[in-house]
């Protein structure tokens, strides 16, 4: 009779754990603390602008997750990160501050490569000036275009503005190997060429250093890297057409009023490491649980909730392959 009771129990105990994990995998949100231990690598680069998220997301997954799994997050760029991505044997994540290419697409069928687009949140295009302007205290998207582009008749301050002071803008920003780059210089500039003088840098803490450092500087990134810099610079307040907005949380949200110049931010998912290897589809299903818990320590707004359950689902198909 013990013997029958016995193994009654244990057959209760495993109905009961298996609903559990049948509750979880529904809900979409089982994590790594409900799976088992996983070790191996994985392997992210692409946006730097991404970059600030997604090594906080890394950091927290490291330590409150999995301990036997090393995240590696680089930022070599969005087009640049594309290239690592999609070479034989190339990373498991790329991120990216826009959408990818025709090109990038086509390269990807070429190698065999299924790609899965993951919408992480929302960033503002950013404006920064040294702490030491007073004067530059806004501007419009016109004025904007007028100081970077090659047309633009804006040399010195006073060209916007006679009570400015006569002295040389000094112009910078991300190179091509930025989505952001990219973003402003087809959305913002509508392709027009840029000024000869414009200082392009591979590095954002490069722009932080030159800014902080020329009262004349103008450089343009996205905002969660502003917020990490806050106390070396200041953001340019742009006026849209019904007064200056400063970027913000707030206002760079999906119907904020800093909407023209904000973009959503994405990581793009090798699907194929994620079918063969568990910590590269454990870790994609942890960004997706945490990205919106996570935006806003990093300079993000946070996107719908239905957007990320969605892919999701996709992803826990793929544990069911």
């Amino acid at each position: 009779m013990k013997s029958i009771q016995k193994t009654i129990l244990i057959g209760v105990a495993a109905l009961a754990l298996t609903a559990c994990s049948s509750k979880e995998e529904e809900n979409g949100t089982a994590s790594a603390t409900a799976s088992a231990e996983l070790e191996g690598s994985v392997l992210i680069d692409g946006s730097g602008t991404v970059y600030p998220l997604m090594a906080k997301l890394a950091e927290n997954y490291m330590l409150e997750e999995q301990e036997g799994v090393s995240v590696e997050v680089s930022r070599a760029g969005t087009s640049a990160g594309f290239k690592k991505f999609l070479a034989k044997d190339g990373t498991d994540f790329n991120d990216a501050s826009r959408t990818i290419k025709e090109e990038e697409s086509q390269a990807a069928k070429d190698a065999g490569i299924e790609v899965k687009e993951l919408k992480l949140a929302l960033d503002g295009l950013t404006f920064v000036v040294n702490k030491d302007n007073d004067w530059a205290d806004q501007l419009t998207p016109e004025q904007l275009i007028r100081i970077f582009t090659a047309d633009g008749d804006v040399t010195k301050w006073s060209d916007l503005d006679p009570s400015w002071p006569d002295e040389e803008i000094k112009p910078m920003g991300p190179n091509e190997n930025h989505g952001t780059y990219e973003f402003f210089y087809e959305k913002v500039l509508e392709e027009q060429d840029l000024k000869p003088s414009v200082n392009l840098q591979q590095d954002y803490s490069t722009l932080v250093t030159l800014v902080s450092e020329d009262k004349n500087g103008i450089a343009f990134f996205g905002y969660g890297y502003y917020a990490g810099n806050q106390e070396k610079l200041q953001a340019v307040p742009v006026d849209f057409g019904k007064g200056p907005v400063e970027p913000s949380l707030e206002t760079i949200a999906e119907d904020g009023d800093y909407a023209a110049f904000t973009r959503p931010v994405f990581t793009y998912l090798n699907v194929g490491h994620a079918k063969e290897k568990p910590q590269v589809l454990d870790y994609a299903k942890y960004i997706l649980n945490n990205a919106n818990k996570m935006a806003g320590e990093t300079g993000f707004a946070p996107i719908p909730e239905n957007e990320s359950k969605e892919n999701l689902d996709f992803l826990n198909s793929l544990g069911d392959q």
